[in-house]
């Protein structure tokens, strides 16, 4: 096979401490780089490189089934998910499994399901990248031409974005499916507390769609993580999933024009930049949605949100008083601001105190007592049931707050519980691993653009004190 760029452009000078730990055809002579530099070395081992990922999925597979069993075993179907440090039953939950009215779990052998299938396909995965590592053929090309390519085929490389769109789409027709014929999603908006229905009227409208798109990121604005209702989310998944499979056949049908063969990087690292920086984005809008957003992951799984619970504390202490006798509507707090309620700068009537910022929470326990004009007097006086008491007192009791240590709640509260919210999790581990991959896609994107201006020097080694060492064997 070719090699794609001179090996004194291309490969950056790197130092194997021992070279007696690679093999040929995986050692720095042959491959320019050293062991530590992992995939590296694969660039142009086409069929080495499909093991390694095909066993890398294994493992991604294999955790997701193995931590799936592990969270059926530990589940106490008494207590809230949140509650158990859960992480992957709310998904599942949430797409509708095993549960009903009030999110209630009524089974949890679909949990168990799951696991197993995941369990079993990561044993094929597993055995796949092993036979392909060390059995299969070096390089594709040659017996299987389909699946063979060179990183700067720029015509083969749009072909395989294609087919990758195509899948995204077919994924994002899965949720699809479910939510229309087989069974439905869980929707926390169902009248009565939350219950698991068919999205039959989901959105197509462009303009709302869309709209999402072009809302500010901030405030009651909110973008895309403002959405708050499934046929919306069900609805947004049909465009996507249209938008992926008609772009990836034209991905496969066409080739790159002049302005992007002249503007992009055609080199394995290029790609490998392209593909971090929208895994990046991914996790940041995943950290987004997973914080604020209570339709897409609704609080009776993963918790309150911190507004949420925010918003529950002073609904919780408007019931209390006002059971005592406070006049909720005109009592003065210590700021001269209502204490119980008062005006948002826009006029509608709100909670007071502390949780005034949050005036743009919308939450299923608390909206059918809001009017016109915000929260409605009259409904507060006369309309509370008993089950947006308890769960605004749930609520409230478990904000999305937390320490390493596992005290939940407010950092300064003396009555803390041995609780953190998966949603400190989940928003936090995504915005983590986004920031990492977005210093790995600068990284990768900086080395792909010195190799393909030819400047790619790599480290000076001439003076490197680990030339003087002793070998380490």
């Amino acid at each position: 096979m070719k090699t794609l760029y001179s090996l004194r452009r291309f490969y950056p000078v790197e130092t194997l401490f021992n070279g007696t730990l690679a093999l040929a055809g995986r050692d720095q002579e042959t491959t320019g780089f050293a062991w530590w530099a992992g995939n590296a070395r694969l660039i142009n081992l086409s069929g080495k490189l499909l093991g390694a990922h095909v066993a890398h999925a294994g493992l991604i597979v294999f955790w997701a089934g193995g931590m799936n069993l592990f969270e059926v075993a530990h589940f106490v179907p008494e207590k809230p998910m949140y509650e158990q440090g859960l992480i992957l039953l709310p998904h599942l939950a949430t797409l509708g499994w095993g549960v009903g009215p009030g999110g209630e779990v009524i089974d949890t052998f679909p949990y168990f399901v799951s696991g197993v299938l995941h369990l079993i396909s990561s044993a094929v995965l597993g055995f796949g990248g092993i036979y392909h590592a060390l059995l299969g053929p070096e390089t594709l090309e040659e017996s299987f031409p389909f699946f063979g390519y060179v990183w700067k085929d720029r015509n083969k490389m749009t072909t395989i974005l294609g087919i990758h769109l195509i899948l995204l789409g077919i994924g994002a027709f899965l949720l699809v499916f479910k939510a229309l014929y087989f069974g439905g999603v869980y929707d926390t908006w169902a009248p009565g507390g939350g219950d698991v229905r068919k999205i039959t009227n989901f959105t197509l409208s462009p303009s709302i769609i869309f709209g999402y798109l072009l809302k500010s990121p901030f405030g009651g604005e909110g973008w895309i993580v403002s959405v708050d209702n499934l046929e919306d989310i069900i609805g947004g998944h049909v465009w996507l999933g249209s938008i992926c499979i008609l772009g990836g056949i034209w991905h496969i049908l066409t080739k790159p024009f002049a302005w992007a063969r002249r503007a992009l990087v055609w080199s394995g690292e290029a790609y490998l930049s392209y593909s971090l920086g929208a895994l990046s984005v991914f996790g940041f809008i995943a950290c987004c949605f997973v914080w604020f957003n209570n339709t897409a992951y609704p609080s009776e799984f993963y918790g309150p949100t911190g507004p949420e619970s925010s918003q529950a504390q002073a609904f919780t202490f408007l019931v209390r008083d006002q059971r005592l006798g406070a006049n909720v509507g005109s009592a003065q707090g210590p700021t001269g601001l209502g204490k119980y309620l008062m005006r948002s700068p826009t006029g509608e009537v709100i909670f007071g105190g502390e949780t005034m910022r949050f005036w743009d929470l919308r939450a299923p326990w608390l909206e059918p007592l809001r009017g016109p004009n915000g929260l409605d007097l009259s409904r507060l006086k006369k309309d509370i049931q008993p089950w947006q008491e308890r769960r605004s007192a749930e609520y409230m009791t478990h904000a999305p707050l937390g320490s390493l240590n596992s005290v939940g709640g407010v950092a300064t509260e003396i009555n803390a519980v041995n609780y953190v919210s998966p949603r400190s999790w989940l928003a936090t581990s995504h915005f983590v691993l986004g920031f990492f991959l977005f210093v790995g896609h600068l990284w990768h994107a900086g080395r792909a653009r010195a190799a393909a201006a030819g400047f790619e020097k790599g480290i000076d080694r001439d003076f490197e004190p680990v030339l003087s060492m002793t070998p380490l064997n």
